[in-house]
């Protein structure tokens, strides 16, 4: 029986957010806290990778971070973003994001299914002229630059925020009885692990949210019972209500 649920993010600022809805529902216990903390770079240190946002055409974001710093940046540095400026987005989540920052308009709006970068592949191949700004995290591997290069398009890599842990405190530690545990980033599993060297597979339920945090849990040889941003459950919330629909009955 899943009483309570620990999910590593932020607590929704919406108040109709669907988790809520979720929680409400179900009688599930709904406790975010994200493991990891995000700090946007600084102009200087964005400087120092001497790389010119304004000589490219689109912009490739995996995330809403990669959308906030992008346009956090562009403000310290005083540049004015052209108005046909084109976005390419893992998801329409994110692409909708956008709108906090500019109009949406879906001429220059983008977004793949899957929340998989190679499920964008193909409509970035469809506009194969653009030039293609990538903004990423401190934490990041080279799979997309790859993924990129292998269809000859144009693009350039740059870090814009950094990923650092949120450590637990000890009285987190000694009162952590989660029935169940959801990671969105591989990232937040390495740092549960670092926080809980001892814990054992099977010990807790887990779900994540896309194949690369699934690999970091198969990875660290723990045990994966959920997983969202598939095309069954594109998200978590439809994943988790399926879940406990067959775990709880409700």
């Amino acid at each position: 029986m899943i009483k309570k649920i620990l999910i590593s993010q932020p607590k929704p600022s919406n108040e109709n957010s669907p988790y809520y809805e979720l929680s409400k529902e179900t009688g599930v216990e709904l406790v975010f806290r994200p493991f990891i903390k995000v700090e946007g770079l600084t102009a200087k240190e964005f400087r120092q990778q001497k790389v010119s946002i304004l000589s490219h055409t689109a912009v490739v974001f995996t995330s809403r971070h990669a959308i906030d710093y992008f346009f956090q940046l562009a403000k310290e540095l005083r540049l004015v973003i052209p108005e046909d400026m084109k976005y390419f987005c893992v998801t329409e989540t994110i692409s909708l994001y956008i709108q906090k920052y500019v109009q949406y308009r879906k001429r220059k709006v983008f977004f793949g299914s899957t929340g998989k970068i190679d499920d964008l592949l193909p409509i970035m191949v469809k506009h194969k002229t653009e030039k293609y700004l990538v903004p990423l995290s401190s934490v990041h591997n080279d799979d997309i630059k790859h993924l990129l290069d292998s269809k000859n398009l144009h693009h350039t890599e740059c870090v814009m925020y950094r990923t650092l842990s949120d450590p637990f405190t000890e009285e987190e530690i000694k009162n952590f009885d989660y029935d169940m545990l959801i990671f969105s980033t591989p990232t937040g599993v390495k740092y549960l692990t670092q926080a809980f060297p001892d814990m054992k597979k099977g010990q807790v339920k887990i779900g994540v949210f896309g194949p690369a945090t699934a690999k970091a849990i198969e990875n660290a040889n723990l045990n994966l019972d959920l997983m969202a941003g598939t095309k069954e459950y594109p998200s978590m919330v439809s994943a988790l209500k399926a879940y406990l629909k067959k775990e709880n009955g409700n």
